[in-house]
């Protein structure tokens, strides 16, 4: 693999450059100036299948260097390294995964054989492919998706972090489409609530949700089914009305469900979402605030609100027991939730770091990939009794 390495210390270019090779890395290009390394990149921008990248620089520094790696589309790894503050790192690596670059890590100078060799050990280098542009939906495609049962929940396990058990899902709505397979809700909730479509689609979730919820019941799993409502769900008044005739309609307990809205979201008309909330906790339904710690009125809203639990956002989750900064934020939001006699939940767990430190951190309730990816309703109970077995493994291993 050819490897592009970009410094102004001459010296750090020939640690670096010794460094990768003693890695396996020959075929090195370095350059000291940014601007040199981007006219190369221009010519051919997967000539590299991975760059080196200080971030204090003159002339173009890293943020500009990484602005100019997404305006030319580079698709192959990327690792940033700096003798700057740690959470000026990190908010570089943050900046160049929101823009879809695969980054690798983050190096601290003096950079060190160790180091280096943990980073690349740890991930897979091939050039991937530029994430396709999203394609956009017309609002007749999608409103025809809605009526024609072409929308399909998948359930994303939630447990306890102490017994191991499974005390619910969250519901995940996905659109089969008949020519671009499995299409995510990224794709098509904005456009659900710009075209007025999105109480439909939410009243097709729900109930289905409900029904999965009831099937389950049937067969003796008794599960907390959590789905998510848009903001603009919250807007009609006879909503909560709506909701609990759902419920009684698939023959679930109201406890059993649980409506998580966005803490972002509930700005736009506080008055109205205290009114329609405060009516869904009357009729016993549950209240999530979720993506908590991403929003713009945290606290007023966890002082107006009758939430019964918090979901902590991934973006302080994953990460969190070897970053002191995630672990002050998170463990706030956790007190918060507790101080206040809510259920905490971890979004986010992406490894068995993360797993570990939730399970001494506690938390209540865990959720991420490192649990179980989102799965049809009818891969659930399947999914519970492998769970059981890997469980017990996971407690068996701390020992």
């Amino acid at each position: 693999m050819k490897v592009l390495l970009v410094d102004d210390d001459r010296f750090a270019l020939k640690l670096h450059t010794r460094l990768l090779a003693n890695c396996g890395f020959g075929n090195v290009v370095a350059h000291e100036h940014a601007t040199d390394a981007v006219a190369l990149l221009e010519l051919d921008n997967q000539a590299f299948g991975l760059i080196l990248c200080d971030l204090q620089m003159p002339r173009m520094d890293g943020v500009e260097f990484i602005r100019q790696l997404v305006r030319i589309r580079y698709a192959g790894a990327l690792v940033l390294v700096s003798g700057e503050d740690s959470r000026i790192l990190q908010t570089a690596e943050k900046l160049s995964k929101a823009h879809r670059l695969n980054v690798l890590g983050i190096l601290k100078k003096p950079v060190s054989s160790e180091q280096l060799q943990q980073v690349l050990k740890h991930n897979q280098l091939p050039i991937a492919k530029w994430p396709a542009a999203s394609k956009i939906y017309a609002r007749e495609a999608l409103s025809l998706a809605i009526s024609g049962d072409e929308l399909v929940n998948y359930y994303q396990p939630k447990v306890d972090l102490v017994s191991g058990m499974v005390t619910g899902v969250e519901t995940l709505v996905r659109w089969r489409h008949p020519v671009d397979g499995l299409v995510y809700p990224d794709q098509f909730i904005g456009l659900a609530e710009k075209t007025g479509l999105i109480d439909d689609l939410t009243r097709v979730v729900l109930d289905g949700a409900l029904r999965q919820a009831r099937t389950w019941q049937d067969a003796g799993l008794h599960l907390c089914v959590a789905v998510n409502v848009s903001m603009d769900n919250l807007i009609s008044l006879d909503f909560p009305d709506f909701v609990a005739q759902a419920v009684r309609q698939a023959g679930v307990p109201p406890t059993s469900l649980i409506l998580e809205v966005t803490e972002s979201q509930l700005m736009n008309d506080p008055l109205m979402a205290l009114d329609i909330l405060t009516r869904l906790r009357l009729k016993r339904i549950s209240l999530s605030i979720d993506d908590f710690g991403t929003g713009h009125s945290s606290l007023a809203q966890l002082r107006d609100i009758p939430f019964d639990e918090l979901k902590v956002d991934r973006s302080f989750v994953h990460g969190v027991g070897r970053d002191p900064s995630l672990r002050t934020l998170f463990d706030a939001s956790l007190g918060m939730g507790r101080q206040l006699g809510m259920k905490t939940v971890a979004e986010g767990v992406e490894d068995r770091e993360d797993w570990n430190f939730l399970r001494l951190g506690g938390c209540d309730t865990a959720q991420g990939y490192f649990i179980a990816r989102p799965m049809p309703g009818a891969e659930l109970p399947g999914w519970i009794d492998d769970w059981g077995v890997r469980y017990r493994n996971l407690v068996t291993s701390e020992s």
